[in-house]
């Protein structure tokens, strides 16, 4: 399958002209939405995210992944095989997660280029292209290139910051909830927040931290919004306080 991972939101145009260019190219590969409003032109938060949600489709899936501020600019473009499962986008920083958490590595720079590249656009004019033929099994004839691709080393392994913040008003962390004790408290807003196992585990109004589906360490209270109560967004500030 192709997943779809972007900035590009569920308004206007752009999720759909990926998709139309994925259906053309890949024609019978299921394309699954996964993100569409992942935190537009932040590719650090973005990152995290990517790494926790990715995991989750099989080896063999292709991930067209596009939060691209530089988009036009000199970056690279790049394909990682990590684990098995393949990432399409640009290379800033957004598939450092992936390639940190996995245990084997390839990259490839992608030097083609079609007759019309918007300045604007390669989510759509590059990368859905090169996603929907690897989709198809036309693997890179290239060999991976000996060096890594352009890697963010002081980005840390696990993100004190909200990186989400779903519909429900519901604040994801770039924390693993595994590599925190099950007594951990996180502050947040200037709040004190303890962990409980879901929502009806406190009282209505609580504010507390769990576990999401997806193994982060998410921020909400039940019956209510977590942003709006606490005043969070994405970069907020989280601590871990034992």
């Amino acid at each position: 399958m192709i997943v779809l991972f972007s900035d590009f939101g569920l308004e206007g145009p752009y999720t759909g002209q990926v998709k139309a260019v994925l259906y053309r190219t890949a024609p019978g590969i299921p394309v699954v939405d996964l993100f569409a409003d992942a935190p537009p032109g932040k590719p650090k938060p973005a990152a995290y995210l990517l790494a926790a949600y990715g995991a989750w489709f099989p080896p063999g899936t292709v991930l067209v992944a596009v939060v691209d501020p530089g988009v036009g600019s000199a970056r690279g473009a790049v394909i990682v095989d990590a684990d098995g499962r393949w990432h399409v986008g640009p290379d800033n920083g957004l598939f450092e997660l992936v390639a940190r958490r996995a245990d084997s590595v390839r990259t490839w720079d992608i030097p083609w280029r079609p007759d019309r590249l918007s300045a604007s656009f390669h989510g759509r004019d590059l990368f859905a292209p090169v996603g929907g033929q690897l989709a198809r099994g036309i693997l890179p004839r290239e060999p991976p290139r000996p060096g890594e691709f352009g890697r963010r080393a002081d980005w840390p392994d696990d993100l004190p910051e909200i990186v989400y913040v779903d519909r429900y008003g519901n604040a994801m962390t770039g924390l693993r909830a595994a590599l925190l004790a099950d007594g951990t408290r996180l502050s947040a807003a200037g709040r004190v927040l303890t962990r409980a196992r879901t929502f009806s585990d406190v009282p209505p109004g609580v504010a507390f931290w769990y576990e999401n589906s997806n193994g982060l360490a998410e921020i909400a209270v039940n019956a209510g919004r977590a942003d709006g109560a606490l005043g969070l967004a994405v970069g907020s500030p989280v601590a871990i306080l034992g």
